[in-house]
Parts: C-alpha cells; sequence; structure tokens
C-alpha cells in the first residue's frame, strides 16, 4: 500500500534531477514493509480465507454440488503433465492425454447413444450456439428460424441469442409441445430442447421429435445431463439429430460458474461438420496403433469460409477429470449415484409438501433427475397431520 502511495505521489510531481531521484529511490527502499517467513505469510492469507462465508448453492441450471475422488484429484487435477485445457497438437509426446480425450468420446458416444463426439467445447452455452450454427449450416443457411425451448436453462437461451443475431437468425423461444411446426417448415432449422428441462421434468421427447421431423424437416437438439441418461432414454434413442451438454456433473466442482467441460455428440451424416476436435485411431510407421487429432473443423486451422467454429477453447484438462470419474465409478456406480440424488430430491419434495411448500412438479418413481422447482411465495394452510419423517 505505502509503495502505491508513494508511486502516485511521485507521478503528480515535477521532474527532478538525478541526485533527487536517486534519493527517491532510496526513501522507496527504507520504506519497504518488513519481510516475514513463508510459513507465517500463508497462515496470516489462510486467515483472511477463513473469514469467507461458504453458502449453499441452489441455482440448479445445469450447476450441481459433485465430489471429486481424491485418487482423480491428486492424479489428474494437482498433476502438472495434465494442466492444460488445450487439445494436445503434438501426437508423438502426448499419446496419453489423447488416449483419455478418446474415452471422454467414447462416454459421451455410449451416453447420448448418437455415433460421433468431439473431444470438449467451453461450455453448455456456446454448445448450444454450436449447434445453432450447425442446424443453420446444414440448409445452406437458406433456413433462419431456431426454435428453443422455453424450459432450456436461461443463460443458455441468451448465448443461443448472442449468437443468432451474428447469423442473422431468427430465435423463437417457446413452448415446443404446443408450437406449430407445419406452419414455419419453409424457414425451420432446428429445435432445441432440454433434456431434464429447467424445472426437473423428465419427459419422453419421441413423439414430439418424431412430429418435428415429419412436419418441418428440422434438425433437433436435446440439450441433456449426463448423470441422468445413465437412467432415462438417451437422445440417440429417442431421434434426436445432436446432443450438447456439460460434463460438470462427472466430478467437477462448481468452480463459481465454471469452468466446466461441455460436449456435443452428432448423427453420422453430421461428422465432417461437429466443432472442435476430434481424436482418431492412426497407425505409427512401424504399424502400431497410435492416437492423434482425426479432425480440427476451427477457422485456425483451414480456410475461415469452410470453418465450423470460430470458438477456439476446449476444456481438455476438465474433460479429463469428468471420464477418469466415470472410469473410477463404471456405470454400475454411476447408476447408484443417479439413483441416490434421485432419492434425495423425492425425500425433499415430500417434505417440502409435508410443510406447506408448492412445488413445480409431481416427483414419481421413475424421474431420473434431481432438479426441484419450489415456490417460496407462500405456503398453503394444510391441516396438522403426522409427518413423514417422523414415520
Amino acid at each position: 500500500r505505502e509503495k502505491i502511495d508513494f508511486f502516485f505521489l511521485m507521478i503528480r510531481r515535477p521532474p527532478r534531477s538525478t541526485q533527487s531521484r536517486s534519493s527517491a529511490a532510496s526513501d522507496v527502499y527504507k520504506r519497504q514493509p518488513q519481510q516475514v517467513p513463508e510459513t507465517l505469510l500463508l497462515k496470516r492469507f489462510g486467515d483472511m480465507m477463513n473469514q469467507n462465508e461458504l453458502k449453499k448453492c441452489y441455482i440448479g441450471a445445469g450447476y450441481y454440488n459433485t465430489i471429486t475422488p481424491p485418487v482423480v484429484q491428486r492424479n489428474i487435477l494437482e498433476n502438472p503433465q495434465w494442466y492444460t485445457s488445450y487439445t494436445p497438437y503434438q501426437a508423438e509426446i502426448s499419446q496419453g492425454r489423447l488416449e483419455s480425450l478418446l474415452n471422454f468420446q467414447t462416454m459421451i458416444c455410449e451416453l447420448t447413444g448418437l455415433e460421433q463426439s468431439n473431444a470438449s467445447l467451453l461450455d453448455e452455452g456456446t454448445a448450444a450456439a454450436e449447434a445453432l450454427n450447425l442446424c443453420y449450416g446444414t440448409f445452406s443457411s437458406k433456413k433462419n428460424v431456431f426454435l428453443v425451448s422455453k424450459d432450456v436453462f436461461p443463460q443458455t437461451i441468451e448465448i443461443v441469442k448472442t449468437k443468432a443475431k451474428f447469423l442473422n437468425v431468427e430465435i423463437i423461444v417457446d413452448d415446443v409441445s404446443k408450437f406449430d411446426y407445419k406452419s414455419h417448415k419453409e424457414r425451420l432449422c432446428g429445435v432445441l430442447i432440454q433434456y431434464p428441462d429447467n424445472f426437473g421434468s423428465v419427459r419422453n421427447y419421441e413423439t414430439l421429435i418424431q412430429q418435428i421431423k415429419t412436419e418441418a424437416e428440422a434438425k433437433v437438439v436435446l440439450a441433456t445431463d449426463l448423470l441422468a441418461l445413465t437412467l432415462i432414454k438417451s437422445p440417440g434413442e429417442l431421434g434426436a439429430d445432436i446432443a450438447i451438454g456439460t460434463a460438470q456433473r462427472f466430478g467437477v466442482p462448481m468452480g463459481y460458474g465454471g469452468p466446466h467441460a461441455a460436449f456435443m455428440a452428432v448423427r453420422e451424416e453430421f461428422q465432417r461438420k461437429i466443432p472442435g476436435r476430434v481424436v482418431g485411431i492412426s497407425k505409427d510407421a512401424q504399424g502400431r496403433s497410435a492416437y492423434r487429432l482425426a479432425l480440427q473443423t476451427r477457422e485456425q486451422h483451414i480456410r475461415r469460409e469452410k470453418a465450423t467454429s470460430n470458438i477456439c477453447t476446449a476444456q481438455a484438462l476438465l474433460a479429463n477429470i469428468s471420464v477418469m470419474y466415470a472410469i473410477y465409478h463404471g456405470p454400475r456406480g454411476l447408476k447408484e449415484i443417479a439413483r441416490r440424488v434421485n432419492s434425495l430430491a423425492q425425500i425433499l419434495f415430500l417434505g417440502l409438501n409435508d410443510l406447506g411448500y408448492q412445488t413445480c412438479l409431481l416427483y414419481t418413481s421413475d424421474a431420473a433427475d434431481d432438479l426441484l422447482c419450489v415456490d417460496l411465495g407462500g405456503r398453503r394452510i394444510i391441516k396438522k397431520k403426522k409427518s413423514i419423517f417422523s414415520l
């Protein structure tokens, strides 16, 4: 603080002679703060950090508390050899990281039920914007209307609107189950649906997706939750063309809102148009299997007019953490975690109703998500009855 004050005092004064400047430097040296040992400095910083108040977060909307297994934290997150958000460019010295990213792509394909995935994107919002760009480009920019479900996460809607502004695409935010698709057949390029949605509702969109493709001939994008997909139908089974989302569920802390690795999976017909990077398997000079970046369709590597994306940053470190989390728990462990969080949400739902609070949906035994929307505006007057927690 003294150095800063003295600096601004100096810049307000008129120029001095060399002797005066030397004298001023001597004054600065004399006024330096007292040096302290590293251990004492860390203690002081620790005391300052302990004044922070850690609150519970109930925002939902794609941000969830999670547990990072210590073995993943120590060997991946805290290991300098993995310290980068970028996909490896020198395949010769990056076989381990490339194999891990290939595992990430395989995990995404298996959970989404689609044929091709990329090696992560920046976040879920920009993944939705990339999906808009893919749908728009599929029809050679001739269809310029994109429908977004009103139950999509609010931050995703805003990012899609921003992207659409520069593509001259009209964004319609509406109830996808009541939308008139026939009247928009000539202009509708795609539909974005949240699955499960912003209010925790898990619906079977198979019939709706078929209706969209029949009446509007548009592409369908499902923004989904990897943990929920361990128990419910995959986007591929429902008939979706593109699946996007975030892998934050799989062992990545909320981090005050980010960063979190996103993903995009597509049907085989779109594999040449998928944004970001795709890791593949090739053969080296000796005929042995080797990993390398098979596809990079961003504008840094090819002509701008041919690029499918200008969003450069992947989240390779966090993608690796997510896939290692999945490998650590295995398919059975992931399903157990999904059932547990859903069971806890159902207990909370019953308890809130017992206390008189209104919730936005009725939980059923086949629901597979832990989102729960509660009206805090008031409580219903209910007859006194025995609490479910006292049974």
